[in-house]
């Protein structure tokens, strides 16, 4: 059995490789540069990216399971199906797709919306899949670390909904089991789709006193107004990505992104241990700082 892994480099896609690798799993990895990347020993790496027809198709020989997970571009739908296309005529008999959290509903956000269209690919095109919508990623707020502890804001706009918060680890332990539960199982033509949250629901104001707490002195939040979080975004990163991440700002605060009946049980009862929380990813990035 062996495990193509697509995204190998990036916050999820690196702890998928050590999942699988712990497993004992034999793994193969898609990356533009193999000179700049490190993998395990044992690790398979191709080199080749989503569009790269000929390095896919190679990629995919012998390959019996995919993780799929694509970056935010502007041609991630083109990567998503090209890479799907390919792996169906390649006989892959499973694909652990990493969507978004509920990417039916916030079609006005690019990102999501592709996603939607993808896991539409999966369930009509006689694919063996898990789909994981994973909520607002707790790592994210790595960039933002500056201007929590020095200027006292935490600036992103999630609103007063909640949003179900999920770290990496969590995501990636529950792509490996998914991506060798399949080995397991009699029946092989399945779609599951899996909530991935973290244990609470969480606030802006929530957050800034997590922070608060920390510190031991007031984090305030920054508000619910997306469009001071676009033009800082735009600083750094393309404005058209920018403007999505203000789109799915918006979402935060017109929605939430809060978990369902039964989320939190089914992914602790998967994983065999509580989810990590955004009160323990606060207290470790702060404990770093403090060394």
């Amino acid at each position: 059995m062996t495990i193509l892994v697509t995204g190998a480099t990036g916050r999820v896609g690196q702890h998928v490789v050590d999942q699988l690798i712990h497993r004992d799993a034999h793994v193969r990895v898609l990356t533009r540069d193999p000179s700049k990347t490190s993998f395990p020993h044992g690790v398979d790496v191709v080199k080749g990216d989503l569009l790269d027809i000929d390095a896919l198709r190679n990629a995919f020989t012998g390959v019996t399971s995919l993780f799929l997970l694509n970056a935010v571009t502007g041609d991630e739908f083109t990567q998503a199906l090209i890479t799907l296309n390919i792996a169906k005529e390649s006989g892959v008999e499973h694909v652990v797709y990493l969507s978004v959290f509920e990417a039916d509903k916030a079609v006005n956000v690019p990102h999501f919306a592709v996603k939607y269209g993808a896991e539409r690919m999966l369930e009509h095109h006689g694919f063996s899949a898990t789909i994981l919508r994973p909520a607002y990623f707790i790592d994210n707020d790595q960039m933002i670390r500056d201007v929590i502890v020095n200027y006292g804001i935490y600036p992103m706009p999630i609103g007063n909904k909640g949003v179900a918060m999920v770290d990496v680890r969590d995501i990636a332990e529950v792509a490996a089991i998914e991506l060798l539960r399949h080995d397991k199982v009699q029946d092989k033509q399945f779609i599951t789709n899996i909530n991935l949250v973290g244990p609470d629901n969480l606030t802006g104001q929530a957050v800034a006193e997590i922070w608060s707490d920390i510190l031991g002195r007031t984090v305030n939040y920054g508000g619910d107004d997306p469009s001071q979080f676009e033009q800082n975004m735009a600083t750094f990163m393309p404005k058209w990505t920018a403007y999505e991440m203000r789109l799915m700002a918006e979402r935060y605060v017109s929605d939430g992104m809060i978990s369902q009946n039964g989320d939190v049980e089914r992914l602790t009862k998967m994983l065999g241990r509580p989810l990590h929380s955004y009160r323990e990813f606060a207290q470790t990035m702060f404990s770093q700082m403090s060394i």
